[in-house]
Formats: structure tokens, C-alpha cells, sequence
């Protein structure tokens, strides 16, 4: 057996024994189709309005007379937005639960996504997308810290496989509804409907996600505090993070800008056919939940290695002519990146014992500066260079995530 399951076997007898002498309930280690579903669900609503604009990009260029950069920065905002909050939720949830704050951020999604269609200048529209933004650590930082005080041993695997394959879902329906929604009714009629989607998203989770049995509520800001520091310096922790970074400085940039390449000659895609595009995001939703065996057989560390490799692949064949090229490099890209960010979760949730929520919070907080990064850079890259300089640009930082999962993550220590 690796010396990770031997840990954390380790590590559940330990919490279970200490949990049965505090009577306390002790985290399931199954799980039931619904749980899987909502949890699945809930990582679909949090993405399904972080890169919707995507699909559009091209219209509000020529509706605003944007540039390249400033329309990158629409999707920019809400990351960057997302960034800045992880952390905080994450020690805010610490102090008060779970399911309300995972509620909670889902309803007040619903807002900025409709002030949206009012917005009448693009300075207005990346007020609305920064404050999308705002919200959804509360979704996303929050559930992962759920799922592992909740569960424990392949059902936290199978449970964080779930959510990711619906944040992939959402990131595609997001830019696939607006997309046709701008073609049937136009953009700001589309950002209503997405609106009330959120809604009975909101609604949904209400009714049907369990309360937590197992969380205890940490409100001491120095305990929570010193727990930053100890993060801080985790390798754990430090190396999930830097390799977050890297992950969604490449999705954002590659799925942002080769809208503006395929919108252009020779391509010169409608958003609807952009939006098709995005169906490539499909195969994250199958491929995700089989990287759990994967992190099972081969690890972390290793699982990266050949995921990121996979994704370098699926860019430099973004540089090909013909479309059906490209979005067979878009396909392989993203199946890679897709692995990574389960595996790299994973990795934290099993790693990570103490202050879980504030290590998720630390981990989307580099996750999505990478992403808002990765937004402005490469619009300077394509602004300069258009399509090939992005490519180059993608690929220098993958090489960066592939260096830091070769030499940086550890296997956890036998006991």
C-alpha cells in the first residue's frame, strides 16, 4: 500500500476513535446518488457565470469598441473577484457552517448576473462581473471543506470528482446557453435567463444538501490566523497552490482568446458556433470522474505529470489550419487541465487535516489570481503577437506546472 493511503488510513482510525470518545458523529465513508448529483450541481452553478462572457466576447468588442485587453479583463474581474474573497470566506465559514454560506452565495449570485443586462458601458459590465465574483467562493471553497469533514476515504475522492465534473458542466453551459440566448434574444436577455437559472439552482441546494454533522465552528480569529501561518508554509498547501496558478492561467487564456482567433478570418465564427466550441468541455464531465481511479493507482504528483503533459499536446495542436484541428487541441487541452485541478483538490483534501476551509480558501485565491493573470497577459500576448505569441505564452506556464509537480509535491509520510 503507498504511503498515502497508509497515512490517511492512519489518520481516519485516528479520528474516528476520537471522534466515537467525544461522541461525536464520525465522517461517512459512503455515499448516495442524490448527495453525488447536488454536489455535482453545486459546482455547476458556480461556474455556469464565471465564463459565460466568454461566448461573446467578439459581440461586446464591437458593441462597447473594447480592445482586446479590456474585453479580456470582463472575464478577468470575476476571477480576480474570486481571488481576493477565497481566503476570507474561507475563515468566515470556519467561524459560522457550511450549507448557509453554500445557500447563501448562490442567491446572491442571482443579483449581479441580472444587473448585467443593464450595464451600459464596459466599465459598468466588469463592475457586475467582478461582483459575480464575489460570491462564488462561497460556493466553491466552502463545498470542498464540506465534502472533507463530512466523508472520509474514497468517498471524499468520488465526491470531489463530482464536483469538479460540474464545475466542467457549468463552465460549458454557461458560455453555451449565452451564447444562443445572444443569437435568439440577445446578451442582456440571456443574462436574465441565466438569472433565474441561478435561482432554482439556489433553491435546489436548500432542499436537498445535508447539514453538516461533523463541522465544528472555529469563531477565534488569532486560532484562525495562526492557522494561516501554518498554511503558509505547508508544502502541502504551497504546492497546490502554485500549481492552481498555473492550471487556470492556461484554461482562462486559451478559452478566452481563441474566441477572438476563431471569430476572425479565415474562421470567422458566429457566437453560436463559438459557443458550440465549448461542447469540447463535454468530455471533462466523463473524463474527471475517472481520474479518481487514476489518483488511486498512480498518485497525485504522477497523475499531474502526464495531465499536464496531455495539455501542452492539446495547445500546440490549437496551431493547426483547419478547425477540426483545433478543437481536437481544445478537446485535449482542457481533458488535461481537467485532471490536473481534480487531481491538485484531491490532493488537498487528503492532505490537509486542519483549518480545511482556510486551505481551500488559500488554494482558490491562487487558483484565480492565475486565472485573472492569465486574462491580462495573454491580451497583451494576442494584442502583440495574436494567436501564436498566446500559444507560446500557455505553453512556457505549463511548463512551470510541470516542473512544480515533478519536484514539488511529496507523498504523504509513513507513520
Amino acid at each position: 500500500m503507498s504511503a498515502n493511503h497508509t497515512t490517511l488510513n492512519s489518520l481516519s482510525n485516528k479520528n474516528t476513535t476520537k471522534s466515537n470518545i467525544n461522541n461525536q458523529p464520525t465522517p461517512q465513508a459512503s455515499v448516495n446518488w442524490i448527495l453525488k448529483l447536488t454536489i455535482g450541481l453545486i459546482g455547476m452553478f458556480a461556474f455556469l457565470q464565471v465564463y459565460s462572457v466568454q461566448s461573446i466576447l467578439p459581440v461586446l468588442m464591437l458593441d462597447f469598441s473594447a480592445t482586446e485587453v479590456q474585453v479580456g479583463m470582463l472575464v478577468g474581474a470575476t476571477v480576480m473577484a474570486v481571488a481576493i474573497m477565497s481566503p476570507f470566506l474561507g475563515m468566515l465559514s470556519d467561524a459560522i457552517g457550511r450549507k448557509s454560506f453554500i445557500v447563501g452565495a448562490l442567491a446572491f449570485l442571482t443579483v449581479p448576473t441580472a444587473m448585467i443586462s443593464v450595464s451600459s458601458s464596459v466599465g459598468w459590465l466588469e463592475f457586475w462581473r467582478f461582483m459575480q465574483g464575489l460570491s462564488v467562493p462561497g460556493i466553491t471553497v466552502v463545498t470542498i471543506a464540506y465534502v472533507g469533514e463530512e466523508f472520509e476515504g474514497k468517498a471524499v475522492t468520488d465526491l470531489m470528482a463530482y464536483y469538479v465534473s460540474g464545475t466542467v458542466l457549468g463552465g460549458f453551459m454557461g458560455r453555451f446557453i449565452l451564447g444562443h440566448l445572444h443569437e435568439w434574444v440577445g446578451w442582456r436577455t440571456g443574462y436574465q435567463v441565466m438569472a433565474g437559472i441561478t435561482a432554482l439552482g439556489a433553491l435546489w441546494v436548500a432542499r436537498t444538501l445535508p447539514v453538516s454533522r461533523c463541522f465544528v465552528a472555529n469563531p477565534n480569529l488569532r486560532s484562525s490566523l495562526q492557522t494561516l501561518a501554518e498554511h503558509m508554509t505547508n508544502r502541502y498547501v504551497v504546492t497546490a497552490c502554485l500549481l492552481g496558478a498555473c492550471v487556470l492561467f492556461s484554461l482562462v487564456g486559451c478559452f478566452t482568446f481563441i474566441n477572438l482567433h476563431l471569430a476572425a478570418t479565415p474562421y470567422e465564427l458566429t457566437t453560436g458556433q463559438l459557443a458550440n466550441i465549448f461542447a469540447v468541455y463535454l468530455l471533462g464531465v466523463v473524463i474527471t470522474p475517472l481520474s479518481a481511479k487514476l489518483l488511486q493507482r498512480f498518485g497525485s504528483a504522477r497523475t499531474i505529470m502526464v495531465a499536464v503533459t496531455l495539455s501542452m499536446l492539446g495547445v500546440l495542436l490549437t496551431k493547426v489550419t483547419p478547425l477540426w484541428g483545433i478543437i481536437l487541441g481544445l478537446a485535449i487541452m482542457s481533458s488535461g487541465v481537467f485532471i490536473t485541478q481534480s487531481a491538485t483538490i484531491s490532493y488537498i483534501a487528503v492532505n490537509v487535516k486542519k483549518g480545511r476551509s482556510l486551505a481551500s480558501g488559500l488554494y482558490y485565491m491562487s487558483y484565480y489570481a492565475g486565472g485573472s493573470i492569465g486574462a491580462w497577459l495573454c491580451g497583451l500576448a494576442y494584442a502583440k503577437g495574436q494567436w501564436t505569441l498566446t500559444v507560446w505564452l500557455l505553453l512556457a506556464v505549463q511548463v512551470l506546472a510541470l516542473l512544480m509537480a515533478s519536484f514539488g509535491m511529496i507523498k504523504t509520510p509513513k507513520k
